[in-house]
């Protein structure tokens, strides 16, 4: 059932890091309309990669430490001290250091008793090792959105707003709750309608946000939430606009915001790494039919990018340019493929029990390209290709795309492919499907930049 006044709002967690700005330009932005809005937070900047690991490097965070056997308990007291700074730095703005010390250095010892105990049990050998890291793979995770809503509630409360300090990481609680369960019964009791709700990024559930979504869950939070309550529409914030292009490869002064899009055009960014928000967090939002809004915190007057389920561009363009350079083709020739039904299903059998979805996939007569994310390749994973094909080459590259909801324009594909050539820059492959949302162009690494800088002149300049 649709609520025509809620909106479900999600801040990031560098965002969340510089709250002053949020408190000004998000939460308090017009004082006579506060209520009927949900926000759900992530953790501080940085905090979630010290918990776990970090997002894009890999670096071990305290749960790596800990399911290698190494100490997390000196981890843990530093998180604790980093924690604690945090808190101190908000204390000029409204927050109560002395209360909000305590409640996170609870949970941390709280935490700490738990690990113990896991510890001990994992010693004995008497477990599914592998359930038993995931418990704490969760627990781990849901203290930094604990953090960081209940200091967003605190500062509230202390300014004289009422604030409800939602959690949903179901501390103590020992009953067995699925995610939507516990949405449903934390939200029963509450009116949005006369409180300023901040919830945790995370929610507890039998099934595990992290066994399916790992470091996507606070935006799957954000999206069952908008979903379960009946939002009319739910809104992203970041620190940044979704933009023509890049800023930091194009330029500030050559990229524009996007002002409508689809879902389809956000899955598409999402293939490819620019995630405008968790490709599995959409997919109930736009079956609900609720539209997203994703904002830019520190430019408020302008009204984001709003993206629809049936929106068209009513021009034929280009709206983005957009790719990455972490990814991997994997070249499968084997002389016994042409003419063979269904030999790409070994492959792709390969893959699933690797558990990789890929980017995109090439083919000819007899080879087979395949382009993953860097870090999904392993050594297991060409064992089991080259045990079964003849010839696997593994080359770094990177994909770049041109990509809108209304590119279906004669010529296009010619002008992209002169814009690259024009620049030097060789094709390794290039796909386009006949829905003509999104050309996709493999090109070395080294000219990954080049290429978007290229491409963004001739197919968005001219539509600024």
């Amino acid at each position: 059932m649709s609520n025509n006044y809620l909106r479900v709002e999600k801040i990031g967690g560098t965002t969340m890091s510089r709250f002053g700005d949020v408190l000004k330009n998000v939460i308090l932005k017009d004082k006579s309309d506060i209520f009927n809005r949900i926000y759900v937070v992530s953790a501080y900047s940085g905090i979630t990669n010290e918990l776990l690991e970090h997002k894009k490097t890999g670096m071990p965070g305290i749960y790596q430490t800990f399911i290698h056997n190494e100490k997390y308990e000196p981890a843990m007291l530093n998180l604790q001290k980093n924690l604690c700074a945090i808190n101190a730095n908000f204390a000029d703005i409204g927050l109560d250091t002395t209360k909000a010390d305590n409640f996170i250095c609870e949970r941390i010892a709280f935490t700490v008793d738990i690990l113990r105990s896991m510890d001990t049990v994992l010693g004995s050998g008497y477990v599914m090792r592998r359930e038993l890291l995931l418990a704490a793979r969760e627990l781990l995770a849901s203290l930094g959105e604990m953090h960081s809503a209940f200091n967003t509630s605190n500062i509230l409360q202390n300014l004289g707003y009422n604030a409800t300090f939602v959690d949903l990481s179901g501390w103590h609680d020992r009953q067995e709750r699925t995610i939507d369960e516990r949405i449903q019964e934390t939200f029963q009791h509450i009116d949005p309608s006369t409180t300023i709700c901040i919830a945790t990024g995370y929610t507890k559930g039998t099934e595990g946000i992290m066994r399916e979504f790992d470091r996507g869950y606070s935006e799957v939070t954000f999206s069952k939430i908008a979903v379960i309550l009946g939002a009319v529409e739910a809104v992203i914030h970041k620190e940044y606009h979704l933009c023509s292009g890049d800023p930091m490869i194009i330029g500030e002064e050559n990229v524009h915001p996007i002002c409508n899009t689809n879902f389809d055009v956000a899955d598409q960014l999402a293939d490819v790494g620019m995630e405008a928000i968790h490709p599995k967090a959409t997919k109930p939002l736009e079956q609900a039919g609720i539209s997203i809004r994703i904002m830019n915190v520190f430019d408020p007057n302008h009204s984001g990018t709003l993206i629809t389920k049936d929106y068209i561009c009513p021009q034929l363009k280009t709206e983005v340019v957009t790719g990455s350079d972490s990814v991997i083709s994997i070249a499968i020739h084997d002389t016994k493929m042409v003419g063979e039904v269904g030999f790409d299903l070994n492959i792709m059998k390969v893959l699933q029990k690797h558990g990789i979805s890929y980017i995109n996939k090439a083919t000819n007569a007899n080879t087979i390209d395949i382009i993953i994310t860097e870090k999904c390749l392993t050594d297991a994973l060409l064992k089991d290709l080259r045990a079964q094909f003849e010839v696997v080459t593994v080359q770094e590259m990177a994909i770049v795309c041109a990509i809108g909801s209304n590119i279906a324009k004669p010529g296009i594909l010619a002008k992209a492919t002169k814009a690259l050539a024009d620049a030097h820059i060789n094709i390794l492959t290039v796909s386009q499907t006949s829905r003509q949302t999104n050309m996709q162009f493999t090109v070395d690494r080294d000219n990954f930049v080049l290429a978007q800088r290229a491409l963004h002149q001739a197919l968005c300049a001219e539509d600024e």
